[in-house]
């Protein structure tokens, strides 16, 4: 924006002039809203020398562009007076109202707040601010506003900020002008943050550019006359516009492809604004007939339209000299959502009957920002989700009942799954795209027909985290791992207190009712826990020593007048002396992720065993003799605890086994029989590298029952022709 410019909207005066389609109460309050924001500032300066009034002025003369009410213009002028002069919101709740506090509280920046680094501040700020946006969209508006203000005058800033300030742009603000169709808008955001984080490239392109449009003027001319003369023979009206692609964009077409600047051939356009749909698709017929169009390059945004409402028909023409235009051709509702996207609502207000349903257009992806909140209460996961999804760059996939699904490029069939519904997604067991099946995990193509079967009690598998694209779908299943890890902890905590209760003389805990309540409360107070089920959690994953919150809690149950149990006190003392595991954590094989079976030495059934509650990562089990434990026995006795095996494990283990082979043709598969005939499975193999030498290692992962059935599938190996030797392999032994 030119200097002349920034000057008229420097002022209220200016502001004023802007204000024409506001009623006269309206532009009133926006006056006060002026008059109080000018006084909070007084006396602040920008970088540039200017009064800082300057600066929310320019921010309101902005959102007047989109035709924002009045509560919105008020609240971009007081945008930083929460935030730079001490006015609280409660302030602006009695001088304005709730609405216009809620605005700029949105807006507001969590500065004053402590936190441990700056990037969590930074995702604490978007959070706030997009939950704001999610609720209310004028929010985004304005802020998108004071973003560019703040870009249009980054070269009154010290250049140290330049980096940080243009990279954030660029990475999220101008991406969220995307999302929500404000194109303009996001090309002028890119072509700033451009600008000031690689000042010599923006330059030596724009001159680039500059000479190019002088050498191309007369094609360009040549092309409009040509096209209004068409038009005219037709008697279609038609507003022709040029159209340049931005620096920026030719920055990343040249660096993305490794072209040179005279190989992007697609730097100039036409927009044809034209009065109906049908009008859209005869005009573009007529482009046809005129020049010859490229294979490939045709898209139709009007029977699916982008996520953020765009709609408009692309085609890309072969022109004069043999130059690529390309031609986009809309109605004049589609153009004005394809410039101003979700602000096109306050832009045709004053007639209802044209009005966009831009509302509907985003509410998806606005409410899937409260059910991401809703999911992931750490605001740096929370940031994380969603700037998966400000990248999209779309495919278009079909119900089998010919509902049209939008998903980012890469998106797989659990990505579909969830955007259908989340019990879908969590429960997928199958799927078929255009009638075959295909794995969970095959990425989707534009145009496929994609049926996903769900199973009846089946839950998200972990390993969906390693491909799938959208933020919808990683938040959903970290949602659910994460409840159901706190439910087995949970479980977990409540088993290993009480066992630790029983060493100081109380046979059971006691229940959680009105009676014990008193003795939680206090309890709780001591662990600094918010409720019992965080306690229990934390006992299972180490976090809190059971034996020292048994002592707390028998002594509060003393303080209650209960008598402890001196006879129970003795024999469970004998016990954990003589290593007798009376009162041990029984394991099956289904505690999922509340305990991991250690891999350095891979328990299975039969083994004599150890648990250790690691600080933070639950209940780990180890082989009684394994190195691992023998070190930590030394330094952290105290978190382990005794565990056994169950009488009926529920499912298969897997240890490690080293085979030595005389190397030959076909002892690979000699050997996997040999496991197949005990009923074993090969979860891993690994034949390592040195294949020429005679004699060679084997390292298998297997999944066996038991110990006993480890024994029997190592006797027929050892029995198999070309074996060497067969051992189990743990850190501390070379053989069983």
């Amino acid at each position: 924006m030119n200097v002349a410019v920034l000057t008229e909207i420097s002022s209220f005066a200016g502001l004023l002039e802007k204000l024409d389609y506001l009623s006269a109460s309206d532009v009133e309050s926006v006056r006060q809203a002026y008059r109080y924001a000018d006084e909070a500032h007084l006396g602040q300066l920008r970088n540039s020398g200017a009064p800082y009034i300057t600066h929310p002025i320019a921010v309101a003369a902005m959102c007047t562009t989109w035709k924002l009410d009045a509560h919105a213009l008020m609240a971009a002028l007081l945008h930083d007076a929460m935030e730079d002069c001490g006015i609280t919101k409660t302030d602006l709740i009695e001088r304005f109202g709730a609405p216009v506090a809620e605005l700029v509280d949105g807006l507001t920046k969590l500065d004053k707040l402590e936190f441990s680094t700056r990037e969590e501040n930074q995702a604490e700020s978007f959070r706030k601010m997009l939950l704001a946006m999610a609720k209310d969209v004028r929010v985004i508006l304005i802020k998108l506003a004071d973003r560019t203000h703040n870009m249009r005058t980054m070269s009154d800033m010290p250049r140290t900020k330049w980096g940080r300030i243009s990279a954030e742009t660029i990475d999220i603000y101008a991406p969220i002008a995307h999302r929500l169709g404000l194109n303009q808008t996001y090309r002028e955001l890119q072509d700033l943050a451009f600008k000031h984080l690689q000042p010599w490239r923006y330059d030596i392109l724009s001159k680039a550019v500059t000479k190019a449009r002088s050498r191309r003027k007369d094609l360009i001319k040549t092309v409009r006359v040509q096209v209004e003369a068409s038009f005219a023979s037709l008697k279609m009206p038609v507003q022709i516009f040029g159209r340049e692609k931005s620096l920026y964009s030719i920055y990343k077409k040249m660096d993305g492809k490794h072209l040179s600047f005279a190989q992007v051939t697609d730097i100039y356009g036409f927009r044809l604004v034209v009065p109906t749909t049908i009008d859209c698709y005869t005009a573009m017929g007529l482009m046809h007939q005129m020049f010859k169009p490229v294979p490939g390059k045709f898209k139709d945004y009007i029977a699916i339209p982008k996520p953020n409402g765009y709609q408009s028909l692309h085609t890309t023409l072969i022109g004069p000299a043999g130059i690529n235009i390309e031609f986009q051709l809309r109605t004049h509702a589609m153009d004005m959502v394809a410039e101003s996207g979700v602000a096109a609502h306050w832009l045709y207000k004053a007639d209802e009957n044209d009005a966009p349903s831009t509302e509907r257009m985003n509410a998806k992806w606005l409410q899937s920002l409260l059910d991401i909140h809703d999911e992931t209460r750490d605001a740096t996961e929370f940031f994380e989700h969603v700037k998966i999804d400000l990248f999209p760059d779309d495919v278009y996939v079909f119900t089998p009942k010919n509902k049209i699904i939008t998903l980012p490029r890469g998106a797989t069939v659990i990505d579909f799954a969830y955007a259908i519904h989340t019990n879908m997604g969590d429960r997928a067991t199958a799927a078929k795209i255009n009638g075959l099946p295909v794995p969970l995990r095959t990425e989707v193509k534009n145009g496929d027909i994609i049926e996903v079967t769900a199973g009846s009690t089946n839950n998200p598998n972990p390993a969906w985290l390693n491909f799938v694209k959208t933020a919808r779908a990683r938040s959903k299943i970290r949602h659910h791992l994460k409840s159901m890890a706190l439910t087995e902890s949970v479980d977990l905590g409540e088993k290993l207190l009480s066992l630790a209760i029983r060493a100081e003389g109380v046979v059971a805990l006691p229940a959680h009712n009105t009676s014990n309540q008193a003795i939680w409360d206090k309890l709780l107070r001591f662990t600094g826990n918010r409720d019992v089920a965080e306690l229990m959690s934390d006992i299972a994953l180490g976090k809190r020593i059971a034996s020292i919150v048994a002592k707390r809690l028998a002594k509060l149950l003393v303080d209650s007048g209960k008598k402890l149990d001196t006879l129970l006190i003795t024999r469970e003392r004998f016990l954990a002396t003589d290593k007798v595991a009376a009162s041990s954590i029984i394991l099956d094989g289904s505690e999922s992720a509340s305990v991991q079976y250690a891999s350095c030495c891979r328990p299975v059934p039969g083994d004599a065993i150890l648990g250790y509650l690691g600080r933070g990562e639950g209940l780990a089990v180890h082989v009684s003799d394994c190195n691992t434990v023998q070190r930590l026995q030394k330094k952290d006795a105290e978190r382990f605890i005794p565990v056994e095996w169950s009488d009926e494990p529920v499912r298969n283990f897997e240890v490690g086994v080293l085979i030595t082979v005389v190397n030959g043709k076909g002892v690979l598969a000699k050997v996997s029989v040999a496991l197949a005939n005990a009923e074993v499975d090969i979860s891993h193999v690994d034949m390592g590298k040195e294949l020429a030498q005679e004699a060679i290692d084997l390292r298998f992962i297997l999944s066996v029952r038991d110990k006993a059935h480890l024994e029997e599938a190592l006797n027929k190996v050892r029995r198999t022709d070309s074996v060497i030797s067969a051992t189990r392999i743990i850190p501390t032994r070379t053989s069983n």
